[in-house]
């Protein structure tokens, strides 16, 4: 299993895939960006899975890939998050993942996306607070 690189190598690695892109898609991954850093400034970049952007905090909170059509933000447990303002168009299916592909002339709600993003945080954050279950024991009275 391969370590991630430290945030500092991961944010210029972010900065180059945002600058050799050098169309819409760069620049609405560097919009994506922006928008999850104004919603949690304690989030943590990430540069994993032979170079897909990770926005992280107490866990994955997306990613953000491109494609030749869209910019994908796949919410690692949007399956569990609230999404009032129907954001997720995308791997709908799934138990827990959901997506977001965002084309080139979509406008990006900010504020529904922040709060996605903030509810994302939350979950993770529940998370790591409760501690595991004990599993049962095996044995049987006699």
């Amino acid at each position: 299993m391969k370590t991630p690189l430290p945030m500092e190598s991961a944010s210029a690695r972010i900065d180059e895939r945002i600058k050799e892109l050098a169309d819409w898609r760069g620049k609405m991954l560097a919009r994506v960006r922006e928008i999850i850093h104004d919603a949690d400034p304690e989030i943590v970049e990430e540069w994993k899975w032979m170079g897909t952007p990770i926005w992280s905090h107490a866990g994955i909170v997306c990613t953000g890939e491109t494609y030749k059509n869209v910019v994908k933000m796949t919410f690692a447990k949007g399956a569990a998050l609230p999404d009032p303002s129907g954001l997720f168009n995308s791997s709908l299916e799934g138990n827990v993942r959901r997506a977001i592909d965002i084309r080139e002339d979509d406008k990006v709600d900010e504020e529904a996306l922040k709060n996605l993003i903030r509810a994302a945080v939350a979950l993770n954050l529940a998370g790591k607070s409760k501690p595991k279950p004990r599993r049962a024991s095996s044995k049987r009275a006699g």
